[in-house]
């Protein structure tokens, strides 16, 4: 009998069943973090963008719950000033994925298969992920998930009306930084593939942060364990389905979720 969407949010906010491994990108010329599950072949990746002014390491838990899913989680390191070029951002989440790709993994030899990628972000990480799925060409992305997106320039919102993939983006109920109208709705309204926008309640724009950082002082909001708990989920179930094919996980993507209430979803088209 297939779990209920209730069922499967808490199955997937607890780690999966792989032993993960840390690495580090910079020892292939690109700095920032990998994690990976410590064996598997033809497994898929996703590039993750950090927010304005944080770390990859405030996303450890979320990349390691990934890995341990059976998904490659690498975030570069790169572009954490306080004027970063977002299109050199996305072209470095572009970057990462071919190193990821490219090389084997680990000492066992975990492989990726290139026919499985996707990106992902957190702020202009997330704008970021839209602009490098909006890049025609190798490597080819197959899904977008972001978490408080925030406007780039170029625009997010004119990316992503190039964008055909599925896409999946979380918008904190409470995020003064990124306001959900003007950022991550506006991406979920112009996209061109299927998509949904969904309410993280209580969240502010740091709920999906991990531990304390400077930037807090800049930004309004703080870590919250419900809002990561949530994303770590969704995030999950999103990129299993689209970039491995199993719809073990499809109907949490479908339900209506008291956690994450769906604020935008469009019609399917009429054929």
């Amino acid at each position: 009998m297939a779990s209920k969407p209730k069922q499967l949010l808490e199955e997937l906010s607890h780690p999966g069943p792989h032993e993960v491994l840390r690495g580090d990108l910079a020892l292939v010329g690109l700095p920032g973090v990998v994690f990976t599950p410590r064996e598997g072949l033809n497994l898929p990746a996703v590039a993750f963008g950090h927010g304005w002014l944080q770390p990859p390491g405030r996303y450890r838990e979320l990349l390691r719950h990934l890995a341990s899913w059976g998904i490659v989680a690498a975030a570069p390191a790169t572009h954490r000033g306080p004027l970063p070029s977002h299109r050199l951002f996305a072209a470095d989440l572009r970057s990462t994925l071919d190193v990821v790709r490219g090389v084997r993994l680990g000492p066992d030899g975990i492989s990726v298969d290139p026919r499985k990628l996707g990106v992902a972000g957190h702020s202009v990480g997330g704008g970021a992920a839209v602009l490098a799925a909006a890049t025609e060409g190798e490597p080819e992305i197959k899904a977008v998930a972001t978490v408080a997106a925030a406007q780039t320039m170029p625009t997010a919102t004119a990316a992503a009306a190039k964008v055909t993939v599925p896409g999946l983006h979380l918008a904190a109920d409470d995020d003064l930084v990124a306001p959900a109208g003007g950022n991550a709705e506006a991406i979920a309204r112009a996209w061109a593939g299927p998509v949904q926008l969904r309410t993280l309640p209580k969240s502010s724009h740091l709920g999906v942060t991990e531990g304390a950082h400077w930037s807090q002082a800049l930004l309004h909001g703080k870590p919250h364990r419900a809002t990561q708990r949530t994303v770590r989920a969704l995030f999950t179930a999103f990129f299993l389905t689209h970039l491995t094919g199993s719809n073990t996980y499809r109907s949490l993507l479908e339900a209506e979720l008291k956690a994450a209430p769906i604020a935008y979803e469009p019609e399917p088209a009429v054929s």
